[in-house]
């Protein structure tokens, strides 16, 4: 006669896994983007989620004897789960900030338009193809195996056997945070410069020739230098932004 009783042991550690690695997908960026049907992510993390099971689960802890023990384990994968997947979101927004810059500098701030990224809010038409282009350069250059690796990796940042560590993830998302703000400004440096420039020779041509309105004039010129700087620095900006993509993930992994 077959024994089953390895059945509820082995559902409890795979809905364990399932519930830190589905709650991450949910949010990390490239993988977890509501473009992306619910269907597929959904699927995609039931499948991850085996595919981790033998790797994983020697780390988990056995089948408690107590259901509140078992909801209480389960709730803190949950939670690991989501400040995981929020903390690495964070590292996303280094395009919107610097598409936002670039769109106020370049005279574009008032086209605006849906952001597929970030949850088909408004935002920028700039912000939202960087936003874009970033996910799909993600995509083209094997980066979203370095996020799935991260996943894994995860295991030994946050332990299923330890607390909560609420303390290191509020400072590890002010440092993700900060970081994305910094890149941002980073990437869009140029064109801050090019505003100062250009508007501090505005103001001076405005103040000796009164009578003739030059922000006017000057606006279609501002928006055209801003293309072609957007144009020519697209790729060195990119180049930046999956650099420190790829930094942010390897300090999950523990590169």
């Amino acid at each position: 006669m077959i024994s089953l009783n390895w059945l509820p042991e082995t559902a409890y550690l795979y809905v364990l896994i399932f519930a830190r690695v589905g709650s991450i997908l949910m949010l990390m960026p490239a993988l977890g983007e509501m473009v992306i049907p619910a269907r597929m992510r959904l699927g995609f993390a039931l499948m991850f989620s085996l595919v981790l099971y033998p790797l994983i689960s020697p780390e988990l802890p056995a089948l408690p004897a107590d259901v509140v023990q078992v909801l209480v384990y389960l709730l803190h994968e949950l939670v690991i789960g989501l400040i995981f997947g929020a903390i690495i979101r964070l590292v996303t927004l280094a395009a919107s900030v610097a598409g936002s810059v670039i769109a106020f500098q370049s005279g574009l701030s008032g086209a605006m338009g849906a952001d597929p990224i970030n949850g088909g809010s408004q935002g920028v038409l700039i912000g939202a193809f960087l936003s874009m282009l970033g996910v799909t350069l993600i995509f083209a250059t094997d980066l979203h195996h370095v996020a799935l690796m991260a996943i894994r990796d995860s295991y030994m940042i946050f332990s299923p056997r330890e607390p909560l560590m609420f303390g290191d993830a509020a400072q590890t998302a002010i440092q993700s945070a900060s970081s994305a703000f910094v890149i941002g400004i980073q990437m869009s440096a140029p064109f801050i410069v090019l505003g100062l420039v250009f508007y501090l020779g505005m103001g001076i041509l405005a103040r000796m020739m009164p009578q003739l309105q030059i922000f006017f004039l000057a606006m279609p010129a501002t928006i055209w230098v801003g293309l072609i700087l957007f144009a020519l620095l697209l790729a060195m900006m990119m180049g930046w932004y999956l650099t420190h993509f790829e930094n942010e993930l390897a300090m999950f992994r523990g590169a």
